[in-house]
């Protein structure tokens, strides 16, 4: 599609209202600043969370990619929705009902079918959400892809319309692919990570205009290699993090990038930043290990846990105001650590198959974990997608139970 086409999708008054309107449905800072406000519940680790909505179905009946399979998961900002994606450069987005049905009824078959599907032409690189996406008001609806070769897409998640590209181009005068995307807290630029480099993009100008900072400074000091992942902490202290494939994390200042100090990511109060990386020594190490590392933040204050996939029996342990993280292996378990302590706390099995994303609702004690993997097989071999089971390559959604701030376990 040619640059004006794309651009006329993004008309002045919508602009404006994504750079204006951004504070209607914007949940309070409360919700996120570990207060222990009314929107996030202490989670209890005792008892294992019971899964409300299941899909694999959907993720199958593609017959150019039969080896299609998922490759992360997301929640929408205000927790109406979460998007995934997966191998076959396709995006679902799934809207939560608002009654809370199990999946138990029929197991051969999705919970319910997906509300959009956006197809991107090549591999995916990167996906984030608005920050101040609400589902009340189709104007902040939006996020943002990277995909091989193409340049940024701003994708309108209520219709499925590309509404505008953010192009950067190498000394060839060819577009060049961000390999990181991430909108800053104000919700008025996105910031790319490139090789060696970071290019920050106005959302009210679509097009080729961005500002360029090198990660790298003249005498050879500072983050060398691709940026992976860019994070900002959401009380919006003007810092933002950044991993690179260099095995390095670094902190710069929103305005003018200027260095302070692989995936990274603030705890929910912004004093915390969790950075994972292949072969992270964690206190189960991974270094027999080169898969990559994912994983989310619970948002109430207090004590750190991780979920983390290794094999490992359950055991019962209460846990109360935690901040969780997810980091992702192949075996389906869902493990919590504690990371004040490093020490494992509890598992549950989420899949049959590796497990390669893991998002917390951000309101409500729920979570979606997204499973999958590619899978090879011989020229001979018959039947794609009819060998797998309900538990592979699929997505779920779990209900994690509380403790309300009397310590009653709900």
């Amino acid at each position: 599609m040619a640059g004006g086409e794309e651009e006329q999708l993004l008309p002045g008054e919508r602009s404006s209202a994504l750079m204006t309107g951004v504070a209607e449905g914007f949940p309070p800072e409360s919700e996120y600043s570990g207060s222990g406000g009314d929107a996030w519940a202490a989670v209890r680790c005792d008892v294992l969370p019971y899964r409300l909505h299941h899909f694999f179905q959907q993720f199958r009946r593609n017959f150019s990619n039969h080896n299609n399979f998922l490759k992360g998961v997301k929640w929408s900002p205000d927790g109406s929705c979460f998007l995934t994606c997966s191998e076959d450069n396709s995006f679902r987005l799934f809207t939560l009902p608002y009654d809370e049905v199990n999946d138990s009824a029929d197991p051969n078959s999705d919970s319910y079918m997906a509300n959009l599907v956006v197809n991107e032409g090549e591999s995916v690189y990167d996906y984030s959400w608005y920050p101040y996406m609400s589902y009340s008001n189709p104007d902040l609806c939006v996020f943002a892809t990277s995909t091989r070769d193409h340049p940024i897409h701003l994708w309108d998640a209520t219709s499925g319309q590309l509404r505008c590209t953010y192009r950067a181009y190498d000394a060839m005068a060819e577009i060049t692919t961000a390999f990181s995307i991430g909108f800053n807290p104000a919700g008025i630029k996105i910031f790319a990570g490139y090789n060696k480099t970071i290019r920050i993009f106005d959302i009210s100008r679509p097009g080729r205009d961005f500002e360029q900072h090198s990660t790298v400074l003249g005498d050879k000091e500072g983050q060398a290699g691709i940026i992976s992942s860019i994070a900002f902490p959401p009380t919006n202290s003007g810092m933002l993090a950044a991993a690179s494939y260099s095995q390095t994390t670094a902190i710069y200042r929103e305005d003018n990038m200027e260095l302070l100090l692989c995936f990274v990511q603030f705890s929910k109060d912004g004093k915390y930043l969790y950075s994972g990386g292949r072969k992270v020594r964690l206190y189960r190490s991974s270094e027999g290990s080169n898969q990559r590392i994912h994983f989310d933040i619970e948002h109430h204050g207090g004590q750190v846990i991780v979920l983390y996939l290794l094999n490992e029996a359950w055991t019962s342990f209460f846990c109360a105001s935690l901040i969780c993280l997810s980091l992702l292996l192949k075996d389906g378990l869902v493990h919590i650590y504690d990371l004040q302590t490093g020490l494992w706390v509890s598992s549950f099995r989420a899949a049959l198959d590796t497990v390669n994303g893991f998002s917390f609702h951000p309101l409500y004690t729920m979570a979606a974990t997204s499973s999958g993997q590619r899978r090879y097989r011989c020229l001979d071999d018959a039947g794609d997608d009819e060998e797998l089971t309900g538990d592979e390559n699929c997505v779920s959604v779990w209900s994690f139970y509380s403790v309300d701030e009397d310590g009653v376990k709900n």
